[in-house]
This record gives structure tokens, sequence and C-alpha cells, in this order.
């Protein structure tokens, strides 16, 4: 073809030329290079053949020549014009299954270059394979924009295009697998439009869908209870003091903790009564007005109860009549204790005035011994850690033993306030798996803590005068697995994508462009 490429008026006369180079995609590996370099070079000149010209590079996109695909799928935003933009971006996505490293990122950055182009027209072509795609496109998909557009400037991200995100985002969530449903909060979580509290109350709302709050809890249905934590654990880091956490602190102390020793779980080594309990203790801080506040505190006090032991009975002699010392669950105690404490301020006369004097009486010896081996626990602890600084306290045994020492810190403010009399809610404290903030003094003094739970070995004993002789303390119990749960565990969401909750149905394979 002699003529100058920015000729219109010949090139608009080489119909018959640009088929000839269409024609050569079924040539050999020269022809076909030459097709891949000078199809998209001419097609805007030639819109009757537009569609010929797709078909045609989309051909040379699954030639058997890497070198040939490569080529072809490089320059495939070039035919992203008008009213093709969306369905280049489909093709885009579907080539998304490549599994060839430089192909897939050339395929990367042609999705992304079209998305500067036109933003909403390269998400309608990525959220119609995500929705009727094959299962490793709509994954890929989905990866791509929980990774990909946070990278996008704002010019590009405009309310009008993360308004186009929501809606079609709700679409895909009516049928989602547990680690689908976590990328696409990620996904609508760093939308700038939903940063505010109008936007996590929105987000709150759609993870409570997902949760299905309004459905019968099922402890003994793994994929229930997994939903519901999968769920949860996105819900928390939305809420705030504008934000409550009413609606799922309600269906916990309801449903959940009448029946925590019957959860099951297929995640192997999860602790998931101890996962519960810390979903709750987060939760707590930022529940608001409760319909059935005393009942449900009225629960949470009755779990609590069951960590906290009365003391064994003793001989005459005042040695231990035989009964075996029991068992202090500390991790457990704190999550229970602290959400009692948060609850409690919203009733603050729940234990004088709810509770008849014998109640109160047998939950105040039950304090009382739980205190006193928090004592000696906390005295050996800090003997142990004593002069340790810098790499020693890096070591597996004393960050266990750091983590006991503010767990049962924690507690052991907690229990003096509800002490006080009347008891007081007044205490702050930074749960155990917490990172440590910057707080006053006084908050300080009621134990920050960082980052894990893991369970400590029992501390030696000290020497014999900080166990005063009077007290043998009881061993506590911390659980290794805290932290441990992945946010992204397969599971079931609503309409059963995923293992267990049944297919998405066979789709036929090869090209559907």
């Amino acid at each position: 073809m002699d003529c100058p490429v920015n000729d219109f008026p010949i090139l608009s006369k080489h119909k018959d030329a640009y088929q000839v180079i269409l024609d050569g995609v079924k040539g050999g590996a020269k022809e076909k290079r030459l097709a891949a370099q000078f199809i998209p070079k001419f097609f805007k000149h030639f819109p009757e053949l537009a569609d010929s010209a797709i078909n045609a590079q989309l051909d040379l996109c699954e030639d058997e020549d890497v070198s040939i695909r490569r080529q072809a799928i490089k320059e495939l935003p070039q035919f992203a014009t008008g009213d093709n933009l969306p369905r280049v971006a489909d093709i885009l996505t579907q080539l998304l299954q490549s599994d060839d490293s430089a192909e897939f990122n050339l395929v990367n950055n042609a999705l992304l270059s079209i998305f500067k182009m036109d933003a909403k027209g390269t998400l309608g072509g990525l959220f119609s394979q995500i929705l009727q795609g094959e299962d490793i496109v709509r994954e890929r998909a989905i990866k791509f924009l929980s990774t990909k557009l946070k990278t996008l400037p704002e010019e590009v991200m405009t309310k009008e295009v993360e308004e186009f995100i929501l809606t079609e985002s709700k679409k895909v969530l009516e049928d989602v697998t547990g680690e689908e449903f976590v990328l696409f909060m990620k996904i609508l979580s760093g939308l700038k439009s939903l940063q505010t509290v109008s936007g996590r109350q929105q987000l709150v709302e759609l993870v409570a869908e997902q949760a299905d709050l309004e459905q019968t809890f099922n402890p003994s249905d793994t994929d229930c209870v997994d939903r519901l934590l999968q769920c949860t654990r996105q819900a928390v880091p939305l809420f705030s003091k504008n934000v409550h956490s009413t609606k799922f602190v309600t269906y916990f102390c309801e449903h959940v903790l009448p029946n925590l020793s019957s959860l099951t779980t297929l995640v192997e080594g999860l602790d998931i009564q101890l996962e519960v309990l810390k979903l709750l203790a987060e939760m707590s801080s930022f529940c608001g007005d409760m319909e059935k506040l005393e009942s449900n505190l009225k629960k949470l006090f009755d779990k609590l109860l069951e960590y906290m032991p009365l003391p064994p009975e003793e001989a005459e002699n005042g040695e231990n009549a035989g009964n075996e010392e029991p068992k202090l669950q500390f991790s457990y105690v704190e999550c229970l204790l602290y959400s009692f404490h948060q609850l409690g301020r919203k009733l603050p006369d729940f234990l004088t005035a709810k509770l008849n004097a014998e109640k109160l009486k047998d939950f105040k010896i039950r304090l009382q011994y739980f205190a006193r081996g928090l004592q000696v626990y906390i005295r050996q602890l800090r003997l142990a850690l004593q002069g340790k600084t810098g790499e020693a306290l890096k070591t597996e045994e004393n960050k266990i033993k750091v983590v006991a020492l503010k767990i049962t810190n924690n507690i052991n403010v907690l229990i003096k306030d509800l002490f006080h009399i009347p008891p007081s809610y007044k205490s702050t404290v930074t749960l155990s798996w917490k990172p440590v903030q910057k707080t006053d003094v006084s908050q300080k003094r009621a134990s920050e803590d960082t980052t894990s739970s893991s369970p400590p070995k029992k501390a030696s004993a000290g020497p014999k005068r900080d166990a005063r002789q009077i007290y043998n303390p009881p061993s506590g119990k911390y659980s290794s697995n805290l932290g441990s749960f992945s946010y992204e565990q397969r599971g079931g969401f609503r309409g059963g994508r995923g293992r267990g909750w049944g297919g998405r149905g066979n789709r036929s394979r090869g090209r559907i462009y």
C-alpha cells in the first residue's frame, strides 16, 4: 500500500488492500506478524471492516506462536474506539486467563491503557466477564480490580465511575465465594466516595446482608459459621462511634454465645470459640442503643461465669480437699470481661439492680478468686521478664510471656472496676491483640498491648515469698492460634459459589468473544 498513512482520502479507496492485510492472518508466520502490526495501524480508516478487523486480530491473539500472540495483544487498545471499547475490554478480560507471564502483563497493561480512555466502558467489559465468564477469568478479573483500581488517578476514578463500580459489585455479591467477598470488600472500601460515614454505613449494610443476620444460626454448619466470621471480620474495621455495630453484637449475643461450645469449623488449628469472642470484644466498643440490652447483657454475663470458676473447696486443715485446681482461661476471660464492661456502661446498675444478692455475691467470689490468681501470675511473669530488653524479648518464649502479661494486666484492670461499689465502667484498656497506640498515662496503666495472643508456657514458680505459700495459682490457658486465621478462607456465600455451596455450572471452553 504505497500511500502516506495520514492521507485519508487515498486510504479510504484501498478497502481491498486492507482486506488483503486481514486475510494475512491465515498465512505464514511473516504474514501474521505484518498483519498484527498493520491491522490496528489502519483500523480507524475502515469502519465498515471493523468487525472483520477485530476478529482477525483475535485470531492472532490465539496463535500458536507466542511472539505473534504478544504482538497482537499489545496492539488491542488501538481497537478501543467508540462502541468497540467495551468489546475490547471484554476480550482483554478473557485473555487474563493466559498462563504466560509476559502475555499476562501485556493484557494488564492494555486494560489499564483503555481504562484511561473510558473507565466505565472498561469496567463494563470486566464486570460482564465476572458475572458470566469462566471461573478462571472471573477470578483474575476480580483480582485485577482489587489490585489495579487503587493505582488509577482521581481524574479516571470519578464519582460516577465509583458509583458504577458499587452498582455492579452489588450484582456480583449476590453469588460469591468467601475469598471473592473479601476481595470485593477490599475494592469497595478503597473507593473515595465510600470513605465518608454514610459510605461506611453503606458497606456495613452490605456485609450484614451477606452475613444474613435474619437467618437461624446453626453452630454445627461449618459454612454458616465460617460465613458469619468472614463477614464480621470485614465489618469490624468499618465500625466507629458514628457507624454502630449494634446489629452484629445483638446477633452474637442472642444466637452465637448460647451456642459457643457447639461451634464447628473446617479450619485446622483455629480456636473457633476464641475467634468469636475476640470479634465480639472488638465490636462491643461501637455498639449503639440495643433493644434487648438487659437480656443480652444477661447472656454475656452467664457466659462469663462459665469461665470464672469458684475457688475449690478446702478441707478443715485449710488444704485443698482433693478437687483439681480449675484452669483459668485468661484469653477467653479477657474477651468476655471486656465485652461485658463495654455493654455494662449502657446499663450501669445491671450488677446491683438486675441481679439478686446471692448472684452478685457469687460473682464477686469468682472475681476475687480470679484476681488472686492473676496477681501471682503477673508477679511471676514480671520476674521472668525482668531486665530483658531488645533481642532477648524477641525470643518466642519471651514474646509469649509479654503477651501473657498484657492479657492478665487487662483483666486485672477490668476486675478492679467491677469491685467498686457501685461497679465502675470508667477504665480503658486496649485488647491484647490490638496494636499499641499512644495514650495518656492513665490509659497506659490499663495495659496497652501488642499483636498476638499465643499460649504462654506456664511460668515457673517465683520465690516462695511471692507465692506467699497460701495460694497455688491455677494453670492458665492462652490460645496458640490467635491471629493465625486467613481472612481469605474459601467458603460459600449466597447462591452457592465455591466449595461446599454448589458450583456455578459448567461453561463452554474456548473463545466466547
